[in-house]
């Protein structure tokens, strides 16, 4: 199994920067593909960005693409995401996530690739 919390959460103005954290413990070393995904009130999760660990491959939703970087520390088991130029439109509980290999047949962005998911980080963007 694998634990996952994430952090670094907050709220800022349209524009600003934020970086979370997702930090692994457990089984770290059989995780194939970590993702973020997002959760706004009334509106159905949906996948933010993938990093396939063994390759670095990474993959991004079409609306955060150029703003957002994902990337991952192996000594520090944790995955990043670097939030640029903010909108209040990306207002949401973010998750972090983890397949071990188990929905390897699913796209990066299918919620249902991952087996493990962490508590959720509130994001919040002001105009």
């Amino acid at each position: 199994q694998v634990q996952l919390v994430e952090s670094g959460g907050g709220s800022v103005q349209t524009g600003g920067s934020l970086r979370l954290s997702c930090a692994a413990s457990g089984y770290t070393y059989s995780v194939n593909c970590m993702g973020w995904f997002r959760q706004a009130p009334g509106k159905e999760r949906e996948a933010v960005a993938g990093l396939y660990t063994y390759t670095g491959d990474t993959f991004y939703a079409d609306s955060v693409k150029g703003r957002f970087i994902i990337s991952q520390d192996n000594a520090k088991n944790t995955v990043y995401l670097q939030m640029n130029r903010l909108k209040p439109e990306d207002t949401a509980t973010y998750y972090c996530a983890a397949d071990l290999g188990g929905g390897s047949m699913e796209t990066w962005s299918a919620p249902r690739k991952y087996a493990y998911w962490g508590q959720g980080t509130q994001v919040t963007v002001s105009s």
